[in-house]
């Protein structure tokens, strides 16, 4: 059975498809098979794109991307305007078909662990169904901590394991980004895998030099 891992963040916009387009690539460069999943998009194909081009292995778009989205929403509001249901049972079947691809899979979720995907379901239930590992992205901007820890204590309260973080600088003049590490470093309970500063054009491959793979 593939590795398989599962990418979240603290909110959205903080570089989940950066961090997990850089993970793909790093495994690619140790031999791997290596294959992203989005299983929920919402407003555009931009992130399934960054995966599809980071993995080196091919497969069917309607598994990669089950659930894609019109508009830039919250996926229950935005499924709701396409007359869709997202259904985890969908989700859980083609993850599972990707994983006999693949030697390192990466599903990226969209937003924040909690997004609501359904009038009842949300992101912590979709990782739940899937049961991987995850990785935390944390966005390095004001409220970070907060963010983060309350994103790992909801995380442990699925019974989940939370495999390693990344640290992604998204405000250029943040102040404290080395003493914001540092407490993530003493607080979080998990392994640090890697931090990203700010760039102007980010790269999944420059990224994947400075990111060790969840073990």
């Amino acid at each position: 059975m593939s590795r398989a891992y599962f990418v979240t963040g603290t909110d959205t916009g903080v570089g989940k498809t950066l961090v997990a387009a850089a993970l793909l690539r790093a495994a690619a460069a140790q031999g791997l098979r290596a294959l992203g999943m989005k299983p929920v998009a919402a407003g555009g194909d931009e992130d399934v794109e960054a995966l599809i081009a980071a993995s080196n292995v091919a497969s069917p778009r309607e598994l990669i991307n089950p659930y894609p989205l019109r508009e830039p929403l919250s996926p229950h509001l935005a499924a709701r305007r396409d007359g869709i249901t997202i259904d985890l049972e969908v989700i859980a079947h083609r993850c599972d078909a990707l994983r006999g691809l693949a030697d390192f899979l990466v599903v990226e979720g969209a937003g924040g662990f909690r997004v609501p995907l359904s009038a009842t379901l949300d992101g912590a239930d979709l990782a739940a169904r899937l049961g991987l590992p995850l990785v935390l992205v944390v966005g390095l901007r004001l409220g970070c901590l907060n963010h983060a820890l309350l994103t790992a204590e909801a995380i442990r309260a699925r019974g989940l394991a939370l495999a390693g973080w990344v640290a992604c600088q998204v405000e250029p003049a943040m102040a404290g980004v080395a003493e914001n590490i540092d407490t993530l470093r003493a607080r979080l309970q998990a392994p640090p895998l890697g931090v990203v500063p700010f760039l102007d054009e980010p790269d999944p491959a420059r990224v994947a030099l400075q990111l060790e793979l969840p073990s």
